[in-house]
């Protein structure tokens, strides 16, 4: 993992009071970047002037707060501070609060102003002031507004006992300016090796083409993508879709967003060729993940559409589980049916972002899956967007110390072997075909069949199928 370096501003002699771990935390939440303490409340003063005299105009900022309890909490937002008096939109602002081994993190709702941007003392959402009135002090204010467009009647769900154990004093506020760090440390050698070529990415085309599946009952792999709101579920579908197509598609609806774009379940086979055959896959979408209960998708949804209950196009109601009727409940699907992979997409900027609430979910979903004995895998996206080194360079990829941490980290918090998580870049932005992308697309997808395999080489004594 990258460490933030943090550095003394020059003509000031002050110190930091983060400590190594502390700064891995931040770091961890934060990427591949290097802090620069700006401004310290018990040198500079906590009044807003003192504040803004430091942190105005430095891009985006990290506010730390301490108090006398132990907390250390606190804020992001990638918007400057500049006394516009206007709200301020910052979808990648979040609150944050490390209490011992404790770690919580709250991004903003959609649809929500993460700060007002006066020249007062600082504030995320208009409920959380630090150095309120002047003084070493933070202030949460209960807001009473109608919903907005999330369904949230505030910028940021705070739990106030959560964040800062309800003790208001502070010991000390700090302000860092964030910024991407260039030194990316690399491997001395490949910690997986790829080959890089158009021969390779032929070689994955014309096995995933000729694949057949180890049930003969079984004419198409049907693969299950699950994951969090905007990460890349419906783009990975797009991308494969693309390759195949031979050139840059968008059938599936995809971007980013606060709340799920995709709210049906669709099943997407792939065709070789706009008028070729169907290929023996079908890439299943699901509505996103969501931390908050009765919001986005829900593991019961999941837990039906294992069992091959749920038909193409079902439209999900977060408030209300799906119901099969009666003739589909007294009648099991085939194995057909039934869903025979399961991959977790996971945005590798947003790793250390995902709250416990997500984590918890992630998990209770991978217990159902393992029950079933369902293969499973981690499709790791935006790799580009998360290492400045694999953006210049996609074939950097297996070279980067930085996403090979990631790598660990997905491993760890979702309880899956490191040879499960496969690294990713979707077709996004591109407005035609690049050949390092497909091949860790198709390789990615080529893991997925072989993971299916296995899973009809485990059932196939049960079954009883012939081969």
């Amino acid at each position: 993992m990258q460490k933030a370096n943090v550095r003394k501003v020059s003509a000031d002699p002050i110190i930091s009071n983060l400590t190594e771990e502390q700064r891995e935390h931040l770091c961890a939440s934060l990427g591949n970047v290097e802090l620069t303490l700006l401004y310290k409340a018990s040198v500079h003063g906590y009044n807003a002037s003192a504040f803004h005299q430091r942190c105005d105009r430095q891009g985006p900022t990290l506010l730390v707060a301490y108090n006398h309890s132990g907390y250390m909490f606190g804020g992001y937002t990638s918007v400057d501070y500049t006394q516009s008096g206007k709200q301020i939109t910052d979808e990648e602002a979040f609150l944050f609060s490390f209490q011992g081994r404790a770690s919580v993190c709250i991004k903003v709702n959609s649809g929500y102003s993460a700060r007002f941007d006066d020249a007062g003392v600082p504030n995320f959402g208009e409920q959380l002031y630090f150095c309120y009135n002047n003084q070493p002090a933070v202030y949460y204010r209960e807001r009473n507004e109608f919903l907005g467009i999330s369904g949230k009647s505030k910028a940021f769900n705070v739990n106030i006992a959560t964040l800062y154990g309800n003790d208001t004093q502070l010991a000390e506020c700090e302000v860092y300016k964030v910024e991407e760090n260039p030194q990316v440390s690399v491997e001395e050698k490949p910690w997986r090796n790829v080959l890089w070529t158009a021969k390779r990415r032929d070689e994955l085309m014309g096995l995933i083409r000729n694949h057949k599946p180890l049930m003969t009952s079984v004419s198409r792999v049907r693969i299950l993508m699950i994951g969090p709101v905007g990460a890349g579920k419906s783009s990975f579908f797009n991308s494969i879709n693309s390759i195949f197509t031979g050139h840059v598609t968008s059938k599936a609806m995809s971007g980013s967003a606060g709340t799920s774009l995709t709210v049906q379940f669709r099943t997407y086979p792939v065709n070789d060729g706009r008028e070729g055959k169907p290929l023996p896959f079908v890439l299943c979408d699901t509505m996103g993940l969501e931390e908050q209960s009765g919001a986005g998708l829900d593991i019961e949804d999941i837990n039906s559409i294992l069992q091959g209950h749920v038909p193409d196009r079902y439209k999900f109601n977060p408030m209300a589980p799906f119901q099969p009727d009666e003739q589909k409940v007294s009648r099991p699907a085939s194995l057909q049916e039934k869903i025979h992979c399961v991959v977790y997409v996971i945005d590798a900027t947003k790793i250390s972002l995902m709250s416990d609430k997500l984590e918890e979910k992630l998990a209770a979903i991978r217990r159902k899956v393992n029950s079933l004995g369902i293969a499973q895998i981690v499709l790791m996206t935006k790799v580009d967007e998360a290492c400045p080194l694999v953006e210049e360079h996609l074939q950097s990829l297996y070279v980067s110390s930085y996403i090979k941490t990631k790598v660990q980290e997905v491993s760890s918090r979702l309880g899956v072997p490191v040879s499960c998580v496969l690294p990713v870049k979707n077709y996004s932005q591109e407005l035609e075909l690049e050949l390092n992308c497909d091949v860790l697309l198709l390789t990615a997808l080529q893991q997925m069949l072989r993971f299916a395999d296995d899973y009809f080489d485990d059932i196939r004594p049960v079954e009883g199928n012939p081969i």
